[in-house]
């Protein structure tokens, strides 16, 4: 298939291609992956900046949605990649194939690094889900901190940089550009942007935003990253309401009054439907009004 990028995504992979370190902030449905896969197919074999590429992602979306992104577009047919996924001899096998790409989960991050006695030798790397490294504390950070300094390329993509809240962003950046920004360091991030909200004593169960924290914070990070929203970009058809009159007949409307009044329905062939509040019971009067109702046994009468 033929890729005709929208403009924002021309600007993002002109902007991955310009920033050797990125956070790529697309809402769902922007295309994330074509985006990068776009930059990386031009920086591999067009102004030859980047050699071997590995990319971290969640299981499912390692093993099908950056193949399936790469097979689908005609302009990466000759991008080569390997999915290093599966037993300790299939990911061996993969990280040793001969590809442009190399596509490991999250969770065997750690055991490239620290175990797999492979040497780590990738000149760019892509986080898919930032998010998934927000926690300081966790192995996959401290393992991929260790190996950071040899990259020369880092780009984070993600749709929720911050689900938590903006203390989430430190590892993340960290992970990025070493503690340029935020700092290197979780004390000194919180003590320059929180201050304690809930505590006992000497104990602080949350921090909160110091006055103008927030500001200077996007403030920081502003030179390397962007941030755009599917409700801002995306091109949606009119909605189009249609109404249509359903008739029941005089078994069925017996059935519907009966459910409606009772909030029970014996069924001939043993079982009942039941609504335990009003809510459930829209829901069943619904359902029985477009031709199928579930139990309480979880079957579809119909």
């Amino acid at each position: 298939m033929k890729f005709n990028p929208h403009e924002y995504q021309k600007y993002a992979i002109g902007y991955i291609k310009t920033h050797p370190v990125a956070a790529i902030l697309l809402g769902c449905g922007l295309g994330k992956t074509s985006i990068a896969l776009t930059a990386i197919d031009d920086m591999l074999h067009d102004s030859f900046e980047v050699r071997k590429v590995l990319i971290v992602a969640p299981i499912r979306v390692a093993k099908v949605s950056w193949p399936d992104e790469i097979q689908k577009w005609d302009h990466l047919s000759d991008l080569k990649y390997a999915v290093a996924v599966g037993t300790q001899e299939e990911r061996i096998a993969a990280l040793q194939a001969d590809a442009d790409i190399y596509i490991i989960n999250r969770e065997n991050l750690s055991w490239l690094i620290d175990e797999s006695g492979l040497p780590f030798d990738f000149d760019m790397c892509v986080l898919d889900e930032l998010s998934s490294f927000k926690n300081w504390q966790s192995k996959r950070f401290k393992s991929f901190m260790k190996v950071r300094p040899r990259l020369k390329r880092v780009i984070g993509l993600t749709g929720t940089p911050s689900s938590n809240g903006l203390m989430d962003l430190f590892a993340e950046f960290r992970c990025l550009d070493m503690g340029e920004r935020l700092g290197r360091f979780i004390g000194q991030y919180r003590n320059s942007y929180f201050k304690p909200d809930r505590r006992n004593g000497n104990i602080v169960y949350s921090y909160k935003l110091l006055p103008g924290a927030e500001e200077e914070i996007y403030r920081k990070i502003s030179d390397i990253t962007i941030s755009m929203k599917s409700t801002d970009l995306l091109q949606m058809p009119e909605l189009v309401n249609s109404e249509y009159t359903v008739t029941l007949d005089e078994e069925e409307k017996e059935k519907y009054e009966s459910l409606k009044k009772d909030l029970i329905l014996p069924l001939t062939e043993g079982g009942e439907i039941t609504a335990a509040n009003a809510a459930a019971l829209s829901g069943k009067l619904v359902q029985m009004a477009n031709g199928a109702v579930y139990s309480d046994d979880g079957e579809v009468i119909s």
